[in-house]
């Protein structure tokens, strides 16, 4: 299964040959855990790998319920579907976003963003549809004070737990993704920082056991997000488009407020009023002060960096635009200046001087000497 075009042929082992065929590589290794399934001794050495583990069994009024909770073994499941991510990294760029760019003609620079934003935007696009799909499935957009009642949230549903191990395969993909996509040098700490972000909030929601409250932020972050890759795909289709990014720069300020009062109300409020604010590693309960304020300041902070960068390109933004404003009226002034001013007395035609009124000046006659 061939996911690049092989315009040359390149050594074996070596790095070239690697970047050119890693999606075949990693697809080979999916293929032999796949292949265990169908062995007694290695079959659950591949359960291991492909399903989630740590299942328990309890009775609820709707019949016996399967939940989950997590351990080290999670390991091995985010360590496939990392390779299944790699994946479909490959096949959307191969049979999506290449072809497009064939089209476009974009220049070396736009190409990376684009690819960038196309990849982004596909991965928003699903898991903002399976977040919300979860939130509403769970019953979290009826009964808000859910996100923070009964807790510590231990035990998980099968839905809610494959969610945040896809979540984690796809940013830990997104690492060696930087290699394989050969990115610029200057590119690679501005994708490191949001990578390290997502990955950091992420295992915070998934270990402190805060899943309810991290669902609906990512839900909130991912539509944001969304907004602004596909503003900037539109943007380089059609350079002279700019009103999405005006309504993305709206829905920013307004996720970010969003965010901060929801994580006020379920962990500064909501917990606090807990009775059971002990660490209990056993139980899985993280609600003392300390932490709380620890989780708070965590996220407070990133939207507070995130606000700064937002109106800091704004106003940088604004600055260009009014000295760019600033030169061109500049430039039309000194055009208009160095118009050629109309001769008084007549005009040149054909060689010959013509007054304004279109008749010839008397020629005056010189007298011989």
């Amino acid at each position: 299964m061939a996911f690049r075009r092989r315009n040359k042929s390149y050594p074996f082992f070596s790095q070239e040959f690697l970047i050119q065929n890693h999606a075949d590589i990693v697809f080979s290794l999916v293929i032999f855990v796949l292949i265990g399934l169908m062995f007694e001794t290695t079959a659950k050495t591949a359960i291991l790998f492909i399903q989630p583990q740590y299942n328990i069994s309890t009775m609820s009024a709707d019949g016996e319920m399967t939940l989950y909770h997590y351990g080290w073994k999670d390991c091995a499941t985010v360590l496939f579907y990392l390779c299944i991510t790699i994946i479909l990294h490959a096949v959307v760029q191969e049979y999506v976003l290449d072809k497009v760019n064939r089209r476009l003609h974009l220049s070396k620079s736009k190409n990376t963003k684009f690819n960038e934003s196309g990849q982004l935007c596909v991965f928003y696009l699903v898991s903002s549809v399976w977040s919300l799909y979860v939130i509403a499935t769970e019953g979290f957009l009826l009964h808000p004070s859910s996100l923070w009642e009964n807790y510590p949230h231990v035990h998980l549903r099968f839905q809610v737990k494959f969610f945040y191990l896809t979540q984690l395969a796809y940013w830990f993909h997104a690492l060696p993704e930087l290699y394989f996509q050969k990115v610029r040098k200057e590119e690679v700490p501005r994708q490191l920082q949001y990578i390290s972000l997502y990955l950091l909030h992420i295992l915070a929601a998934y270990l402190l056991n805060l899943t309810r409250v991290g669902l609906v932020l990512l839900f909130l972050q991912y539509l944001s997000e969304m907004g602004f890759h596909l503003s900037r795909l539109f943007y380089f289709i059609d350079e002279n488009h700019h009103k999405m990014f005006e309504m993305w720069s709206v829905g920013f300020v307004l996720t970010r407020m969003i965010t901060l009062t929801l994580m006020f109300l379920a962990v500064g409020f909501g917990l606090a009023r807990s009775e059971n604010q002990m660490l209990d590693l056993e139980t899985g309960n993280f609600n003392t002060l300390s932490i709380r304020l620890l989780v708070l300041f965590m996220v407070c902070f990133t939207q507070s960096w995130l606000l700064w960068k937002f109106f800091r390109f704004q106003l940088s933004r604004t600055r260009e635009l009014r000295l760019e404003q600033a030169r061109k009226r500049a430039a039309n002034k000194q055009q208009m200046q160095r118009t050629p001013k109309r001769d008084s007395v007549g005009h040149h035609e054909n060689g010959l001087i013509k007054a304004e009124n279109g008749t010839s000046p008397r020629l005056k006659k010189i007298k011989a000497p």
